[in-house]
């Protein structure tokens, strides 16, 4: 028995009034290739964490990030609560300081990422920025 008020199977018109889903954080990195470049490439130690960053140089307008903890930053609970708090950190500062066609990887400190106040981890983030992109030429 159908509610009243309720649709039909075949019809769709309630998901039409659902807006799409919009995402403020750039593109992840999930290819260990794309990890190991980004090794190889500049990094910038800050207290609350290390950033790598490297020049894609393609025409690829996107900025992609990727998120990383060791195991000396904890058990498994310590590293994600290190990534949720990193991942937060990038999708404040990158949308105004990453550069287009820039790959970074954010790696999260010992005792550090999940404690430092978010204010300073996000200092910590744009100031690494600034100092990877001072020395960049585009």
């Amino acid at each position: 028995m159908t509610p009243p008020g309720a649709s039909v199977a075949g019809d769709n018109a309630g998901a039409a009034k659902m807006p799409p889903a919009v995402s403020v954080c750039p593109d992840v990195l999930k290819n260990r290739r794309d990890f190991l470049a980004a090794a190889r490439a500049r990094r910038q130690a800050m207290p609350g964490m290390v950033v790598q960053a490297r020049d894609r140089g393609d025409d690829s307008p996107a900025t992609r990030v990727g998120f990383t903890c060791s195991k000396k930053v904890g058990n498994a609970v310590a590293r994600n609560r290190a990534k949720r708090r990193l991942r937060e950190a990038a999708r404040a500062v990158l949308p105004r300081a990453g550069r287009p066609g820039w790959d970074y990887v954010l790696i999260g400190r010992h005792a550090a990422t999940a404690t430092r106040p978010f204010d300073a981890l996000c200092a910590d983030l744009e100031t690494a920025l600034a100092r990877l992109h001072q020395g960049a030429a585009r």
